[in-house]
């Protein structure tokens, strides 16, 4: 396999790299990353290194045709996983969509292209299960793949734009591609401006935790690993033109997150600090994973083992404490205009 990873400098895709590449003998990989502020080259640091001719990097954006197909040509890829997309549902919100619009739509737009042009032999495009809408905390109803798109933020609307050019892509030019829409990930390498890390920061520095309306929205978290893992599944045993939900049944709402972030640190729970609730704000989301569990994947960090897989990340975070303050530091400047 010669894969093209698109967006992989970032946490996800960071992630998968390295659990490929350490996994496969058989894989080599070119990371095709644009570098925007989430992205970070310090993720892969190692990688290089460890191992030689497996793994290039090319900094490029997905956006542009020539750039993708050179280095598809160049590097005689044959399957591609996009991880490359703008995904802070606030600057969504409050910056406007047009980043988001560019990278999540056309972006997927032209990976299509390429796809069809070059006689690609399978292409992944992950995705979200936002673009799935909201469910009220107690219906205990759960997304499937045949839940209709309802977004609610410009950040899901753009993704659920991209997911629907690769259904069109498979229905009308039978191209081999595989949609994923997963949960909420936590883990190693994620950029701070998401809630587990954010937190973890906030509170290794003794700040507040701002916490949106009354906390109780609810996801389902999965550890990156078990995502990584599951992609790595549909790669080899997808079928084309299949969506696959993934997620772990492991429904939690963010006071507990948070509070179970701070019992870990030692912290007290006074460090929360309720703050008026974003718009479109969606109350709570749950996978059905049954469609990608008879392929055979199984998840490691289980609801049972929510705790063991916060635990260890947060850990890694304060084992990681110059990573963390580059990142920070980095995370506050872009994101200070933003209302908390």
């Amino acid at each position: 396999m010669r894969l093209l990873v698109t967006g992989g400098a970032g946490f996800i895709g960071s992630n998968f790299i390295r659990s490929v590449l350490n996994a496969h003998a058989d894989v080599t990989i070119v990371n095709f990353d644009a570098l925007t502020y989430a992205a970070n080259p310090e993720n892969l640091a190692d990688v290089e290194a460890q191992f030689g001719p497996r793994y290039a990097f090319v900094r490029g954006d997905v956006t542009d045709a020539t750039q993708v197909l050179q280095t598809v040509r160049e590097h005689h890829i044959n399957t591609i996983i996009n991880f490359a997309a703008e995904t802070h549902v606030d600057r969504s919100i409050h910056l406007g969509a047009r980043a988001f619009v560019t990278t999540n739509v056309l972006g997927v737009c032209t990976l299509l292209d390429v796809v069809r042009q070059e006689g690609i032999e399978r292409f992944v495009q992950v995705s979200t299960d936002e673009v799935y809408g909201t469910l009220a905390l107690d219906d205990g109803l759960r997304f499937t793949e045949d839940t209709a798109f309802a977004p609610n933020v410009p950040y899901a609307a753009a993704k659920a734009g991209g997911d629907l050019l690769c259904r069109s892509y498979v229905v009308t030019h039978k191209a081999p591609v595989i949609v994923t829409h997963c949960s909420n990930n936590y883990g190693p390498y994620q950029f701070p401006e998401k809630l587990i890390p954010f937190v973890i920061f906030r509170a290794m520095a003794g700040q507040p935790v701002p916490i949106y309306g009354d906390g109780k929205n609810v996801r389902d978290w999965i550890h990156v690993e078990d995502h990584c893992a599951a992609l790595d599944t549909l790669l080899r045993t997808g079928i084309p033109g299949a969506v696959y939900n993934i997620g772990v049944d492991n429904e939690r709402n963010n006071l507990d997150v948070v509070g179970a972030i701070l019992e870990i640190l030692g912290k007290p729970r006074s460090l929360m600090q309720f703050v008026e609730d974003r718009p479109g704000h969606d109350r709570r989301y749950a996978i059905d994973a049954t469609k990608i569990e008879a392929l055979g994947w199984k998840p490691v960090y289980t609801r049972d083992r929510f705790h063991e897989g916060l635990e260890r990340t947060v850990r890694w975070y304060q084992e990681h404490r110059a990573w963390v303050e580059q990142l920070r530091t980095r995370s506050e400047e872009i994101n200070a205009h933003l209302p908390r």
